[in-house]
C-alpha cells in the first residue's frame, strides 16, 4: 500500500467533546484556540514541512438533535485546510456522544451510522475526490474503560466495560460498512493505545494475570477484524492502517501500576522498545503502521521525540512500515477533565 499521507510527520490538535467526571461537556476545540485561529494554526506548521493533521468531527457539537447536523465547525475546518493546502484526518467520535445517547443506548449504532454517512455525504459535496481518512470511534479500548469500568465518562458505569466495547464496535463496523458502501477511496485508520504491561512477581498467577492484561489491548482490533465476536460482521477487510497511541506511560508493572520511566528502559526487565511493539502489531495484523498519537511534557521532550523518530527508522529498516508519526497536542490543552 502506497502511503496516503503527504507528511510523515503529522499534527494532532485535541478534540474531545466528552462527558468529564463532573457530567459536564468538554470542548478542547474551544478550550485551546485552535477552532478560532485554525488558519493560524496550520500556517505555523508550514515551518516543520507538515501538511497532514489529526482533527475531530466532534459528534457531541454536530448532532445536537437526532438526525440533525450542523456542520459549521467541520466546514471551517475543510475551508481552512482547503486554503493551507493541508489534509486531513478525521476522528467522528473523540470520547464524546451527543447528550440523549450513550454505547449502552437501544439506538446507539443506527444514529452513529447515519452520522458516519451524513459526514461522507457533506464532505464529499466540498472535496469529491482524493482519499477520505477517517477513524471512526477513537480509542475503543481506553473509553469503553473509563466510562464503563472507571466510571469517569458517559455511561458512567462500572462493571460495563466490555459492554460498552462490544456496543461501540458494533457501531464502528456498521458504520465502516455503510461508508464504504457510499465512498470506495475511504481509508479506515484504527488509533488505539500501545501498551506494555509487565509483571511485578515471577508467580504463575501475576504472570498470567498481565500476559491476560496485555492481550485485552488488541480487542478492538481483533473485534474489527472478526477474530472474535464474529456475529458483529468484523473483517480484516475493514483495517487499513493500524494507528498506535504511544506515550511516555505506557508501559507498567503489575499489579502495582508503577510506571516505567522510558528513560532508563535498557535496564528495566520486560521493558519493550517501542520498535519492538509496533513489530508485534505488523505482524499480528499484517497493516502498515502509523504512531497515531505521542508527546512529551517536560524538558525531556526532545529526547523523547528523538527516541520516537529512531525507533520508527528501526521498524521501517526491518520492512515492519511506519507510514507516518503525530505529535499530539499542537495546541496547549487544558486536559481531558475541564469543561
Amino acid at each position: 500500500m502506497k502511503s496516503p499521507f503527504t507528511s510523515f510527520w503529522m499534527a494532532g490538535f485535541e478534540c474531545s467533546d466528552q462527558l468529564n467526571c463532573f457530567g459536564d461537556r468538554v470542548d478542547l476545540l474551544a478550550a485551546t484556540g485552535h477552532i478560532d485561529h485554525i488558519e493560524k494554526d496550520y500556517q505555523l506548521l508550514e515551518d516543520f514541512k507538515i501538511t497532514t493533521v489529526r482533527e475531530g468531527v466532534q459528534w457531541s457539537r454536530v448532532e445536537r438533535q437526532p438526525y440533525c447536523y450542523d456542520w459549521s465547525r467541520v466546514k471551517k475546518t475543510i475551508q481552512a485546510a482547503g486554503k493551507k493546502n493541508i489534509q486531513v484526518l478525521w476522528d467522528l467520535c473523540h470520547f464524546g456522544y451527543p447528550d440523549d445517547l450513550s454505547p449502552l443506548h437501544p439506538h446507539f449504532c443506527k444514529r452513529f451510522i447515519a452520522f458516519a454517512q451524513a459526514f461522507v455525504h457533506m464532505y464529499r459535496s466540498i472535496c469529491p475526490y482524493g482519499n477520505l481518512i477517517l477513524t471512526p470511534v477513537n480509542e475503543v479500548n481506553f473509553i469503553s474503560w473509563l466510562g464503563g469500568e472507571a466510571g469517569a465518562t458517559s455511561p458512567y458505569t462500572q462493571k460495563y466495560g466490555w459492554q460498552v466495547k462490544y456496543n461501540l464496535m458494533q457501531a464502528y463496523i456498521e458504520a465502516v460498512k455503510a461508508m464504504k458502501d457510499l465512498d470506495n477511496n475511504i481509508i479506515i485508520l484504527t488509533t488505539e493505545p500501545l501498551i506494555n504491561i509487565i509483571p511485578e512477581d515471577v508467580n504463575d498467577t501475576t504472570i498470567a494475570a498481565a500476559r491476560r492484561k496485555n492481550e485485552e489491548q488488541f480487542q478492538m482490533l481483533d473485534i474489527l477484524c472478526g477474530y472474535i465476536c464474529p456475529e458483529l460482521g468484523g473483517s480484516p477487510d475493514l483495517v487499513d492502517i493500524v494507528g498506535c497511541n504511544y506515550y511516555h506511560n505506557n508501559q507498567w508493572l503489575f499489579p502495582s501500576e508503577k510506571h516505567l520511566d522510558w528513560r532508563y528502559a535498557s535496564g528495566i526487565k520486560g521493558y519493550k522498545n517501542l520498535s519492538e511493539l509496533c513489530r508485534e502489531v505488523a505482524e499480528r495484523y499484517g497493516r502498515p503502521i502509523v504512531i497515531a498519537e505521542t508527546s512529551y511534557e517536560g524538558a525531556d521532550k526532545n529526547l523523547w521525540m528523538h527516541m520516537i523518530t529512531e525507533e520508527c527508522k528501526k521498524n521501517n529498516e526491518a520492512g515492519h512500515r511506519i507510514m507516518g508519526c503525530l505529535h499530539l497536542s499542537c495546541a496547549q490543552s487544558p486536559g481531558l477533565g475541564f469543561p
